[in-house]
């Protein structure tokens, strides 16, 4: 039986961060760079977050992280993929995460997505995903998606990775 692997969604497969610095810059006309925001959660290092990300068409604008596509397809012959976010805090979220996951990442069927509000009630081998609060209470193999919120974060039992290129290397 092929082993089980829990892939994030934003952070991880979507680039939510060059997204939230193209909307902080046309919101307020300041420039964010990743030293202004490491080591802030998102809602610390962008005030109108909550506006975003409750708007209907948000999650259908944010581009794919480099190497996603490529390596999700590789991981997808070996493993068994399931990609989860938690999307159901953002109802509106649920459709436009959907078909944003068919447009880039067609190989990845219905079956394989899951919209939760809690990862731990999901079960796997291994999960990749930026936020420590996630991967923290996952009894397997984990990965933690470097992000510039997570970016000093050093006290950890997670493999750090910061590319596809790294996950690629690690699991296949």
């Amino acid at each position: 039986m092929r082993r089980s692997i829990l892939v994030d969604m934003d952070g991880v497969l979507a680039d939510v961060y060059r997204r939230f610095f193209e909307l902080h810059e046309q919101e307020t006309g300041n420039r964010l760079s990743v030293s202004d925001v490491a080591g802030k959660l998102e809602s610390e290092a962008f005030p109108y977050i909550l506006k975003w990300v409750t708007a209907g068409g948000f999650f259908r604008t944010v581009p794919v992280m480099p190497g996603s596509q490529e390596g999700l397809k590789r991981l997808n012959d070996k493993y068994k993929v399931i990609v989860v976010s938690l999307a159901t805090e953002f109802p509106q979220s649920l459709t436009d995460k959907q078909f944003w996951l068919n447009e880039h990442f067609p190989f990845i069927n219905w079956k394989q997505i899951v919209f939760c509000g809690d990862k731990n009630i999901i079960c796997a081998d291994i999960m990749i995903d930026d936020h420590p609060k996630n991967l923290d209470h996952f009894s397997g193999e984990t990965f933690i998606f470097t992000q510039p919120h997570n970016i000093f974060l050093s006290e950890t039992r997670h493999k750090r990775v910061s590319s596809w290129t790294e996950i690629e290397k690690l699991l296949l």
